[in-house]
C-alpha cells in the first residue's frame, strides 16, 4: 500500500476494512485449537506461472519427455547456506535491551553479536515506548538504527517485534501520549519469585485494547513502520504483535481477561490482526503458537495466519503438545521460527546428563519439529561473549544445526529431451533440509547471454525435506541444456529473494549453476 493511501486508510479508520474480515470470520468466532496434522488450509499461496509438475513419461509414442538418461547430477552441500526463510538468528535484544557490557561501546558489543559467522539472520525486540514516542512519528532507538546498520554491512537481514507490554520492563508499554487516553487494568492474582527482577516486583497490568484511542494509535505505528519496512531488504519477517506480555499472547500466570466476553476478545484481537495483515503485504508475519491461556483468540488468529500466507513461531521447544503439533504439522509452505534460549559454556549451566548438554537436547529438537528459523541468544544476558563460551568448547552443535536448519534445495537430478521440434528438461529437486520451502520456488533457465529460455514456479512448499519433486523446463530454438543456467528465487507474499543452491557442485557468483553433463557410463 503506498505512503499515501496508508495514512489515510488509517486517518479514516480501519473500521470497514476490519468488519468485513471478521464478517467473513463470524462463523470461526470463539475458534478451538485443533489438530493440525492432515487440516485443511486451503491450498497455500496462490502460484501465477506453475510448471508441468508430472507425471513425466520417458518411453512410448506419447512420452512427454523422451529418453530416461540422466544427464546431470548434484549432491547435497555442506556448507552454511544463507537464503532467506531459514537460518540461526542472532539476538541482539530479546526482552531486557540490548547488551550494555562494562569497557565497551554499544556499536562493539552489537557487532560482535551481529558477526557471529554462523548465525544468519539478526533479531530485535523493542518495547513501542522505545520506537514511538509522538503522535505521527517514529522515534527509532540508536540500537536499533546501528543493528539494521550493521546487518546491511554483514549482508543479513533483520527480525523484529514490537512488543505491546513487557513484563521484564518497568514502565508500561504505551508510550507516553497514550497514558493519559488509555487506562490500564490491573491483572488479578500474583506472580511470586525473587523480586530482583522486574517480573516479580511489578504491579502488572493490561491496557484497554478494545479503547479506540488505542486502536488509532496502533493502527498509525504499523502504518508509520510499514512505510519504511514493508518489503524491505533489510528486514526478513515481523513478528505480529499480541496480547499480553512480550506480545506472545498470555499474561501468564495471570489467568483470564478483562474483555466484555472471550468472544469479545477474540473479535478485538483479529481486528488488530487486520490492521497488521493490511500494512504488512510484503513481509510475512510470524504469530506464536501459544495456547490460549487467557482465551482472547489465539487459535483464531493462527488460523488466520497461516491462510494468509504467514508463517508462526515459538517461543521456546520444551514446552506444551499443542505447540509441538503445530510446529510439526504445519503447511509446508509456512516457516516456523524456534525461540529457545541457550545456556553459556559455564560448566554450571551446561546441563550436562548422559553426555548430551542442555544446548545439544535444544538444537535436536528444533531440528526435529523441522524448523526454518533458530535463535541464538543467551536469556536476559545477551552478548557474543556467552555465545562463543559454548561454541568454543562445543562448535559441532551449533554448526551441526546451522547446515540442517530450514530448507535445503538443489537440482540433484536433470533429464535432457527434444521433443515436437524443441528442447526440454525435467529437473528433480530435492531438499536436503529439514524444513519445506517457506513460499514458492520459482525456477529460471537462462542462455550464456543472460537471455531468459524458460521459468515458472512449483507448488508452495516444494520440494519437501524426503522425496523428489520433479518439474518440466521447455524452450524453443536449438540451445543445447549443456552451458545454460538454471537458478532459483523463493516467492513470499509478492516479493522474490535469490536462493543459492546447497549442492556442492560449484555455483556462479549469484548462486545459479551452469549445466554441463557429469554423469560418467561404466
Amino acid at each position: 500500500m503506498p505512503e499515501l493511501k496508508r495514512r489515510d486508510f488509517f486517518k479514516a479508520g480501519a473500521a470497514g476494512l476490519v468488519a468485513a474480515g471478521l464478517a467473513a470470520r463470524a462463523s470461526g468466532a470463539d475458534q478451538l485449537e485443533h489438530l493440525w496434522e492432515g487440516y485443511d488450509w486451503g491450498g497455500g499461496p496462490r502460484v501465477a506461472d506453475r510448471l508441468n509438475q508430472g507425471p513425466f513419461t520417458n518411453y512410448g509414442a506419447d512420452a512427454n519427455a523422451p529418453g530416461g538418461e540422466v544427464g546431470m547430477a548434484t549432491s547435497p552441500s555442506r556448507d552454511i547456506v544463507p537464503n532467506y526463510g531459514m537460518g540461526l538468528t542472532a539476538y541482539v535484544s530479546g526482552d531486557t535491551g540490548p547488551p550494555r557490557l562494562p569497557g565497551q561501546s554499544l556499536e562493539k558489543s552489537i557487532e560482535d553479536i551481529v558477526k557471529l559467522p554462523f548465525a544468519q539472520k539478526v533479531y530485535i525486540r523493542p518495547n513501542w515506548r522505545e520506537v514511538q514516542t509522538r503522535p505521527g512519528k517514529l522515534d527509532l532507538p540508536d540500537w536499533w538504527r546501528i543493528t539494521f546498520d550493521l546487518a546491511r554491512q554483514y549482508g543479513k537481514r533483520v527480525g523484529f517485534r514490537i512488543m505491546l507490554e513487557n513484563p521484564d520492563f518497568a514502565a508500561p508499554g504505551m508510550p507516553d501520549f497514550l497514558m493519559e487516553k488509555v487506562p490500564y487494568v490491573p491483572l488479578k492474582g500474583s506472580w511470586t519469585g525473587d523480586t530482583s527482577q522486574v517480573r516479580y516486583r511489578k504491579k502488572h497490568a493490561m491496557p484497554r485494547y478494545d479503547h479506540p484511542a488505542y486502536q488509532a494509535a496502533f493502527g498509525e505505528l504499523n502504518a508509520l513502520l510499514a512505510d519504511r519496512y514493508n518489503g524491505s531488504a533489510d528486514v526478513e519477517y515481523m513478528d505480529t504483535m499480541m496480547y499480553g506480555f512480550w506480545g506472545e499472547g498470555h499474561t501468564w500466570p495471570f489467568e483470564g481477561n478483562y474483555f466484555p466476553s472471550n468472544l469479545a476478545a477474540e473479535q478485538t484481537w483479529l481486528k488488530m490482526l487486520e490492521t497488521q495483515l493490511a500494512c504488512w503485504t510484503r513481509t510475512p508475519l510470524v504469530t506464536n503458537t501459544q495456547p490460549d491461556f487467557n482465551t482472547v483468540g489465539n487459535a483464531a488468529m493462527l488460523d488466520h495466519t497461516v491462510r494468509s500466507g504467514n508463517w508462526i513461531r515459538s517461543d521456546t521447544i520444551f514446552i506444551e503438545t499443542t505447540q509441538i503439533e503445530a510446529l510439526s504439522n504445519r503447511p509446508a509452505w509456512a516457516a516456523a521460527v524456534s525461540e529457545v534460549p541457550m545456556t553459556t559454556g559455564d560448566p554450571d549451566q551446561l546441563g550436562m546428563v548422559d553426555g548430551v548438554t542442555h544446548n545439544e537436547q535444544i538444537a535436536a529438537h528444533v531440528l526435529a519439529v523441522g524448523a526454518n528459523y533458530w535463535s541464538i541468544w543467551n536469556w536476559h544476558n545477551e552478548s557474543a561473549a556467552h555465545v562463543l563460551s559454548y561454541y568454543d568448547k562445543y562448535p559441532e552443535v551449533i554448526d551441526h544445526a546451522a547446515r540442517r536448519i530450514g530448507y535445503r534445495v538443489y537440482p540433484a537430478f536433470i533429464w535432457p529431451f527434444e521433443r515436437d521440434g524443441g528442447r526440454g528438461m525435467v529437473i528433480g529437486l530435492a531438499n536436503d533440509g529439514v524444513a519445506g520451502v517457506p513460499g514458492a520456488l520459482r525456477l529460471t533457465l537462462t542462455d550464456d547471454k543472460g537471455a531468459t529460455l524458460a521459468r515458472g514456479c512449483l507448488d508452495p512448499g516444494f520440494p519437501r525435506p524426503s522425496g523428489i519433486r520433479q518439474a518440466m523446463l521447455r524452450w524453443s530454438g536449438d540451445h543445447d541444456w549443456e552451458g545454460l543456467r538454471l537458478s532459483a528465487a523463493l516467492e513470499v507474499k509478492g516479493v522474490s529473494h535469490s536462493v543459492r543452491w546447497a549442492c556442492r557442485q560449484a555455483l556462479n557468483a549469484d548462486g545459479s549453476l551452469t549445466l554441463r553433463r557429469n554423469l560418467r557410463s561404466f
